[in-house]
């Protein structure tokens, strides 16, 4: 029982044991049902029951069979006042929760994009949450933050990034794990919001802060991912999205008569995000014309490549980044497609002190001794809230087991999978495919109307055989075929594909008909 840390260690051991006895005495039995022991023991179970989870996973509906609310009837209404026992709960994992999971790790989930998964991954978070320390400064679990460090200039370096996104030993940039890409994007938009203001009122004293907020204008790609305008939301700061070119991508030409429009009028263009891999048909937006514009014009430029980052470890797919140089801040999300889980989402910074400038605050209760030494990072101050997990621990585990080599691999193997899909479409004169297709992803179509695509996909998740989602590309809908699990192989892509050509059959003849 968990209790001897509650007993002074200064006392004699006859006083000690009594001192626990009083304590047993006095706590309900109730409190402590399950004792190192029997965590020993449903641990194992739990690895037992995880694993056959996964390797079972092909056997489940990879979608849900349940409408909306299904839940509430199946438990009670309030929390037990007694202890349930650990096996009925266990049992209601089957008939209450299953029933109502996508199973994202499935080998026929092919919809947004992957959510990474490895065994050697979850056994980090195992540790992380064992561990639990909640690393929001370098005193309040040092090797939190500095594996944490290291392992995003580990990454940094696979991806070759440029030199002064590095932390290094005295570097002015480096790499922070943030929760989502969601949140990369609003810290780097109010990291560029807080600089711009603070620089225009250091030349104009007289100039407020809400005088300047209302003037101020973020520019993206009309493909960017719906994130990138909620951080403009947050941020109190308008948004204007740039008309992107035949191939979804946003170029300097636009992006320049837009801010020539912009200043013209009065405004204060401040900040750009360019995506990596777009969300609905992972196009890439032009960083070569882009990026000089935004160093040139003083304007902080974010670089968004979620899903299509983990590529950029492959040398074949690295010129898909050339541009980065010019960006201030750089993300994408490792737990996409680089097998370590959900969340870290890996970001940069080309200075760090661009983000802490913005965040930072020291109350006392949050100062240390080494804090103004120069060697150590709070890292606190490069996020939206204090606390962070021990996520790092993910990354090392991961690295260290599958090597660069084993995850360029899994990504090489994910790529082809994809064209493999893509032949296939293009053998069926009755689809057509939209946009080129680069990595893991493959949009398409039968050719006819928006309806009968739609009709389509509604079999297609009705079956609950597959899993696909749509997205629109100017006026058509268009279905997205993503290579998402780790453990899918060619097998399952080639029924994926004869699933959808039967169901595309069915659909053609209730057309005629």
């Amino acid at each position: 029982m968990a209790i001897a840390s509650s007993v002074p260690f200064n006392c004699h051991q006859g006083e000690r044991e009594q001192a626990r006895e009083r304590i047993e005495e006095a706590t309900p039995a109730a409190s402590f049902h399950m004792d190192s022991s029997e965590f020993r023991r449903r641990g194992k179970e739990m690895v037992d029951y995880i694993a056959d989870y996964l390797e079972g996973i092909e056997g489940r509906a990879v979608y849900p069979d349940v409408e909306p609310g299904y839940l509430r009837p199946l438990i009670p209404t309030a929390a037990p006042q007694e202890p349930d026992a650990y096996e009925d709960i266990i049992k209601d994992i089957e008939k209450i929760i299953m029933p109502g999971v996508t199973h994202w790790n499935s080998p026929f989930f092919f919809a947004y994009f992957p959510t990474a998964n490895s065994y050697p991954s979850m056994l980090a978070d195992m540790l992380c949450g064992a561990v639990s320390c909640v690393g929001f400064t370098w005193a309040a679990s040092p090797a939190c933050t500095e594996l944490e460090t290291v392992m995003m200039d580990w990454l940094g370096k696979m991806l070759k990034l440029p030199e002064a996104f590095l932390a290094g030993r005295a570097g002015e940039g480096g790499g922070v794990i943030q929760g989502s890409a969601s949140e990369a994007t609003l810290v780097a938009l109010l990291a560029a919001r807080t600089k711009v203001i603070r620089q225009l009122q250091a030349a104009s004293p007289e100039l407020t802060q809400a005088a300047i907020m209302e003037k101020l204008v973020a520019y993206t790609s009309d493909q960017a991912h719906s994130s990138v305008e909620r951080a403009g939301l947050i941020g109190a700061v308008r948004f204007r999205t740039i008309p992107s070119d035949d191939n979804f991508s946003m170029r300097g030409s636009a992006l320049q008569e837009a801010l020539e429009q912009d200043k013209a009028a009065g405004l204060i263009p401040f900040f750009v995000v360019a995506t990596l891999g777009t969300t609905p048909c992972c196009s890439f937006d032009n960083l070569l014309e882009v990026g000089p514009i935004c160093n040139l014009e003083g304007m902080w430029l974010h670089i968004d490549a979620a899903y299509a980052g983990s590529a950029f470890i492959c040398p074949e797919f690295r010129n898909l980044l050339n541009g980065v140089e010019f960006a201030d801040s750089f993300n994408f999300n490792p737990h996409k497609w680089l097998l370590v889980n959900f969340d870290c989402s890996a970001m940069w910074v080309k200075k760090r002190t661009d983000l802490t400038g913005a965040f930072k605050l020291d109350p006392l209760y949050l100062k240390h001794n080494h804090q103004d030494s120069g060697l150590i990072t709070d890292y606190r101050h490069w996020q939206i809230p204090l606390g962070r997990r021990f996520r790092s621990l993910k990354m090392w585990f991961v690295f260290r087991m599958y090597g660069v080599k084993g995850l360029q691999a899994h990504i090489r193997k994910h790529v082809a999978l994809s064209h493999e899909f893509e032949s296939l479409v293009r053998q069926d004169p009755r689809f057509e495919i939209c946009t080129e297709v680069i990595l893991g992803l493959v949009c398409f179509r039968l050719k006819g109307s928006n309806q009968l695509n739609e009709t389509l996909l509604q079999k297609i998740n009705s079956a609950r055989k597959i899993h696909l989602v749509p997205c629109h590309l100017r006026d058509k809908f268009v279905l997205r075929f993503a290579v998402c699990s780790r453990t899918v192989e060619s097998a399952h892509v080639q029924l994926a594909w004869e699933h959808i050509r039967e169901l595309a059959s069915v659909v053609l003849r209730a057309e005629k008909e």
